[in-house]
């Protein structure tokens, strides 16, 4: 949050905007006549669900959207006595990337990844500085330390895969301050990251704005992060802005219904326990999965990523087991290892059944009773099946259902028990919203009847209202079939709603574990601390988690 002597006059103004988009079904109307300006210096935050409109708004202010598909109705958008709306290409390209610059949601596909971090950075440099090459390099390193970029200058060469999220984020950061922009646009820029590294990107956001004295436009779904960082709030459904004001006056006193079921959309509620002697469904001891790393040109194995290392574990009939850590902890690793998708070590145990030794074609027959539902709906499901094939694919593959006939009615049925209109069995993914393809892929899992599903960060693409109701789905599945979870999440709210037991990770190893109540009221470890501290407080955690 800014510091209210340090905000200046009107730099952005935003008056009447409407933005429309030409499709194959008629005119669909994405924003309508919204108003709001952002002053120098001020961090002003644009808040709704998917679909709102706030990245339209964006890419409005940038001018990138796809015209002539898009177009604008109505309204203006000034830039410091600049009409964008409209403007040349010239002058637009005089003012993306140096006056105005904007961090994207996922740094993983926003980046080239054909070009090395070096090359990236240096590029806006050389364009609107005019900077030369070895100029550019001296500047890029500056960059990337400001930004707190460990190792910098080992990171020019690297290429986007060869970074953590955290560490992409923070190159994403230092290429829109390359120029040192008046406004910087963050368009959910830390939804993806797990929470400690989203407090230290929020924290270096914080800093960099009071250095530069930038103003920023911030968009989320995440009321929990602008509470910290916005001094104002515009909060926006159906294409419009339904309530705006200073962000203390938002969160105390909301006027509008919109606003107040934003602010209570929070997951709650009490974790099914297992009954007393409910049986071991997955069980794991000692545990690891090794990665060997090959140099030279005999590609000798020099040393070994240990991404889950000496690991012990048992999931109950009817229990959840929360798994968090940061990302490269071995969370998803353990998830894949346990449904023995890939190699590990040590027993794993299904239903009393030892099952790691076990060839493709002789644990081919329980792969019905484990399941796995994955974090992005979109793209685990087949764009060119309809919902009924998806679902039925499994179906097929276990010989379940007699005829055609029969496995349509089993389809029916799950559909309704994930609470989707059957009705809807023969259209296509990209004709559901978010939250409705993954009551999709829970119902692919559910139809085949499983004993064991491992969740693998099921609700973090989806906005805070969609993420309850799929926990409360989850949940009350779980007392209706008596199904053994394994949850792996980094969203720690989420995890407490639906967790009875908790196994905290950090690089490969167990670092605490327990009864959720336990974990969460009275951590015993610093990194658990910490973990909790940056999702419940959002406070910066010096020192203890790496980038």
């Amino acid at each position: 949050m800014t510091d209210a002597g340090s905000i200046g006059e009107t730099l952005l103004s935003v008056t009447d905007l409407s933005v429309d988009f030409s499709t194959m079904g008629g005119t669909v109307s994405a924003v309508r006549g919204i108003d709001f300006d952002i002053r120098k210096g001020e961090t002003v935050a644009l808040v709704g669900e998917s679909g709102s409109g706030k990245s339209v708004t964006a890419l409005s202010i940038l001018q990138l959207l796809p015209y002539p598909t898009a177009s604008h109705p109505s309204g203006s958008i000034k830039f410091a006595d600049t009409e964008l709306v409209g403007a040349g290409q010239a002058d637009l390209q005089k003012i993306r990337g140096d006056r105005i610059s904007m961090i994207f949601q996922e740094p993983q596909s926003s980046l080239n990844p054909l070009h090395n971090v070096e090359r990236q950075v240096s590029e806006t440099l050389i364009i609107h500085r005019g900077l030369s090459k070895a100029a550019a390099r001296v500047r890029t390193l500056e960059l990337l330390k400001l930004v707190g970029l460990a190792d910098a200058e080992r990171r020019l060469t690297a290429l986007p895969h060869e970074l953590s999220g955290g560490q992409r984020q923070r190159v994403m950061i230092a290429m829109a301050l390359a120029n040192e922009p008046d406004l910087l646009i963050a368009d959910e820029p830390t939804t993806a990251l797990d929470v400690t590294i989203q407090a230290q990107i929020l924290e270096l956001l914080e800093e960099l704005q009071n250095r530069f004295g930038m103003a920023i436009l911030f968009i989320t779904h995440d009321l929990s992060i602008v509470r910290k960082i916005s001094d104002r709030i515009c909060v926006m459904n159906d294409g419009k802005i339904v309530e705006q004001g200073e962000t203390k006056t938002i969160f105390d006193t909301p006027q509008d219904p919109y606003t107040k079921e934003l602010l209570s959309a929070e997951p709650s509620g009490e974790p099914n326990k297992a009954k007393d002697g409910a049986p071991v469904i997955m069980e794991a001891d000692d545990l690891k999965i090794w990665f060997p790393i090959k140099k030279g040109l005999l590609k000798k194995t020099v040393d070994y990523v240990r991404a889950v290392d000496g690991l012990s574990l048992q999931v109950r009939e009817g229990q959840t087991v929360g798994v968090v850590g940061e990302s490269g902890s071995g969370k998803t690793t353990l998830g894949l290892a346990l449904l023995r998708l890939i190699s590990s070590k040590g027993p794993i145990t299904f239903r009393g059944t030892e099952i790691s030794g076990l060839r493709p074609r002789e644990i081919r027959p329980l792969r019905s009773d484990m399941q796995i539902v994955f974090q992005d709906p979109y793209g685990s499901l087949s764009p060119r099946m309809s919902i009924a094939q998806i679902i039925e694919e499994g179906l097929k593959v276990h010989n379940l259902g007699d005829d055609a006939q029969e496995r349509d009615a089993m389809i029916v049925d799950v559909m309704k028990e994930v609470d989707l209109d059957p009705e809807t069995r023969f259209r296509y993914p990209h004709e559901f919203s978010g939250g409705q393809r993954q009551r999709v892929a829970i119902a692919r899992a559910l139809v085949l009847k499983p004993r064991f599903v491992v969740l693998d960060e099921p609700t973090s693409a989806l906005d805070r209202s969609v993420q309850v109701q799929i926990i409360d789905l989850l949940r009350d599945l779980q007392r209706r079939h008596n199904l053994a979870y394994l949850f792996i999440s980094h969203d720690l709210s989420v995890v407490r709603a639906i967790s009875e037991h908790v196994i905290v990770m950090r690089r490969g190893k167990v670092v605490e574990h327990g009864p959720a109540a336990q974990i969460f009221d009275a951590p015993k470890e610093n990194y658990t601390k910490a973990l909790m501290a940056a999702a419940f407080d959002l406070a910066a955690v010096e020192g203890v988690v790496g980038t």
